[in-house]
């Protein structure tokens, strides 16, 4: 299994629940709401595996967080963060602070984080692009995409670049900001410097938008941030790196796939990709989807990306699972 690092919130709460055992995890499922029980019931079934090694940094991380909480709840996050530097060292500490304050309620912008997306648009959308960038950087993923979706076009390239190139934002610029919005946050007072937005905060609202508002936002950052770009769709998987699958990931995907919602799809596609899935369909189906292609006639543009959208969406979902591996920029490549 990946390190630590590359280990999902909802993996490591699986691995620690394995860990744990049925009885205390029985327990803890007694406080959790429904839709997270099946979410954690989910992955711990696809849980074919974790190493000791893996098994002993969830271990150690629940333990630094929970200790890291005791003293929050003692003195705040100041007095915290004294003893997890003393106990642990400045870095571990900082990590852990960090790691923290991205699900405590002492978490900047916690008000808006309860709001509807629709309602929060209507807050935001006149908001310079950058304040827009921060607050959408505190945001889940879903939240985030759903406003990134209905940003004019011209902001919505310029919120991604911005959200991408963040860092480090300190807690008097936030405060700064939240003056502008009329909104004072309590939780702020001695808050340490907080890591929020970069490629990977971007990455997740991209692969959590629609396929056109992905489309626009990449192809602009293509123009005026080409590096940039580049390291975002590293991350990324889009319809098109179907071509970067083996023939054996590919197959296993189109078991999945709905044929109507495959030929919808194909209608949008290049050749070459349209190749190389008909290689990997029977003789039969290839020719099935073939006439389906020919005789729905012309597609709205809507219909093709909702339908690739989807079959992404599926191909998301298995590597999520380890069913199938994507290679990612040059830094995955397996070799057996």
């Amino acid at each position: 299994m990946a390190s630590r690092s590359e280990i999902t919130g909802l993996q490591k709460a699986a691995i620690l629940l394995i860990s744990l055992g049925p009885e205390k995890s029985a327990q803890v499922f007694k406080h959790l709401k429904e839709d997270e029980i099946e979410q954690l019931t989910l992955e711990i079934a696809n849980t074919r595996g974790v190493s000791p090694s893996v098994k002993d940094d969830v271990l150690d991380e629940f333990y630094e967080i929970c200790l890291a909480q005791q003293y929050i709840a003692e003195g705040g996050i100041k007095y915290a963060k004294d003893l997890l530097e003393k106990a642990l060292g400045v870095d571990k500490a900082r990590d852990v602070i960090g790691r923290l304050t991205a699900s405590l309620q002492v978490r900047p912008f916690e008000f808006i984080r309860k709001t509807d997306a629709s309602q929060l648009l209507n807050f935001i959308q006149d908001e310079h692009p950058q304040t827009i960038a921060l607050i959408l950087s505190y945001l889940s993923s879903q939240q985030a995409a759903a406003i990134v979706a209905v940003l004019p076009p011209d902001k919505q390239a310029d919120v991604a670049k911005r959200i991408a190139q963040m860092d480090r934002t300190s807690p008097d610029v936030i405060k700064e900001v939240e003056k502008v919005l009329e909104r004072k946050l309590a939780s702020l007072v001695n808050q340490d410097y907080t890591v929020v937005g970069g490629v990977d905060s971007i990455v997740d609202i991209l692969n959590t938008v629609d396929r056109g508002t992905e489309k626009h936002i990449m192809e602009t950052l293509e123009i005026e941030e080409p590096e940039l770009a580049d390291e975002i769709r590293r991350k990324m998987f889009v319809f098109e790196d179907i071509l970067s699958l083996d023939n054996r990931s590919i197959q296993r995907v189109l078991r999945e796939v709905d044929n109507n919602e495959l030929a919808t799809a194909l209608k949008g596609s290049n050749e070459d990709l349209q190749s190389v899935i008909f290689e990997n369909l029977s003789s039969r189906l290839a020719t099935m989807i073939r006439e389906d292609m020919e005789f729905m006639g012309p597609v709205r543009m809507k219909d093709v990306e909702e339908a690739q959208q989807k079959i992404v969406n599926i191909i998301r979902k298995l590597e999520d699972t380890g069913e199938i591996v994507i290679s990612r920029g040059g830094g995955d490549e397996i070799v057996v």
